[in-house]
């Protein structure tokens, strides 16, 4: 038996299809990423330049636009040159980068949609003490916390993956280096990397989303019992976005690892990685720029303010 300490490289075979279309696939993700890239630093910028967005709502948007561009980054690059040149060999350490920085970006994105609900629930349901609960240092806090907290995650999740035999079994059912799609390839016995990756990751993702819809089934309570229509209007439209962010995310997550046998079938949920790992990021700088009117105020008075320096 090989051990897995033999293994130099992997190989990625998640799509075997005609030359053509990989490279339609290559440009896809290329397209794909420039446009995540382009919009997440937008609204970066828009956020950074406009004093009405330095608010802790839009604090947190910032940062999840910054961790978009690191999460696509991880995957979106290096599946496109690979599709485009055909070379679907990835090296050792390489896969147990990708996987780290995918699993670290991945589970820290959920906790921002979590806080950025809890956000959303302590300043409709209890204005008063909005700036008193949110405030700077906290929110400061939360973002350093949650990525050094998830550090650790990652790393005891990787370790635990790449501390398996492989046998020689190079080839890898995915596009990327996922953590299911890796242990999928070992010849070890994998119930103890499952049992941990359960243990690991089911809190966060269990927890998170009880934190997004215990917050939102207050938030819609509250704003259904407001007595004016336009009250309600402007309630809704500072979270509908957010609302679009996260039904998006969590339906994916969790059609991917709450589904029986996700781990053990890694190669079936190929589309699917697609949306959480490329798509969104790419959609999420939209979400908030089209159904969000205090960043489509911000665009116009930057526009005018451009315009008169003209």
């Amino acid at each position: 038996m090989e051990n897995h300490t033999r293994i130099s490289e992997f190989i990625l075979v998640g799509f075997k299809s005609h030359p053509g279309s990989q490279v339609l696939l290559s440009v896809l993700f290329s397209t794909m990423y420039f446009v995540t890239v382009v919009g997440n630093i937008c609204m970066i910028l828009i956020i950074r330049m406009e004093p009405k967005l330095h608010t802790p709502m839009y604090f947190f948007l910032g940062n999840l636009s910054t961790l978009d561009i690191c999460y696509s980054s991880a995957i979106t690059p290096r599946a496109a040159l690979a599709f485009l040149l055909g070379r679907r060999s990835i090296s050792y350490a390489g896969c147990a980068s990708q996987m780290f920085f995918f699993s670290l970006f991945g589970t820290t994105e959920a906790f921002f949609l979590a806080v950025m609900a809890y956000d959303r629930f302590t300043a409709i349901c209890n204005p008063l003490l909005y700036q008193v609960v949110m405030s700077r240092r906290l929110c400061v806090l939360m973002v350093v916390g949650s990525y050094l907290s998830r550090c650790i995650n990652c790393t005891i999740q990787t370790g635990f993956t790449f501390s398996l035999s492989f046998c020689g079994h190079r080839e890898i059912k995915h596009f990327f280096c996922e953590v299911a799609a890796v242990i999928h390839a070992s010849c070890s016995n994998t119930l103890v990397n499952q049992l941990v990756m359960l243990a690991v990751c089911g809190p966060i993702i269990v927890g998170t989303a009880l934190v997004v819809f215990v917050s939102y089934a207050y938030i819609i309570v509250t704003i259904i019992q407001m007595p004016s229509a336009e009250s309600r209007h402007k309630a809704f439209s500072t979270c509908s976005s957010h609302m679009v962010t996260i039904c998006l995310f969590f339906g994916t997550v969790f059609f991917m690892y709450a589904q029986p046998g996700a781990a053990s079938s890694p190669s079936k949920s190929n589309i699917i990685s697609i949306l959480y790992t490329v798509v969104i990021p790419m959609l999420n700088p939209f979400i908030y720029t089209l159904r969000n009117r205090e960043v489509k105020g911000a665009l116009k008075r930057l526009r005018k303010t451009h315009s008169m320096i003209k």
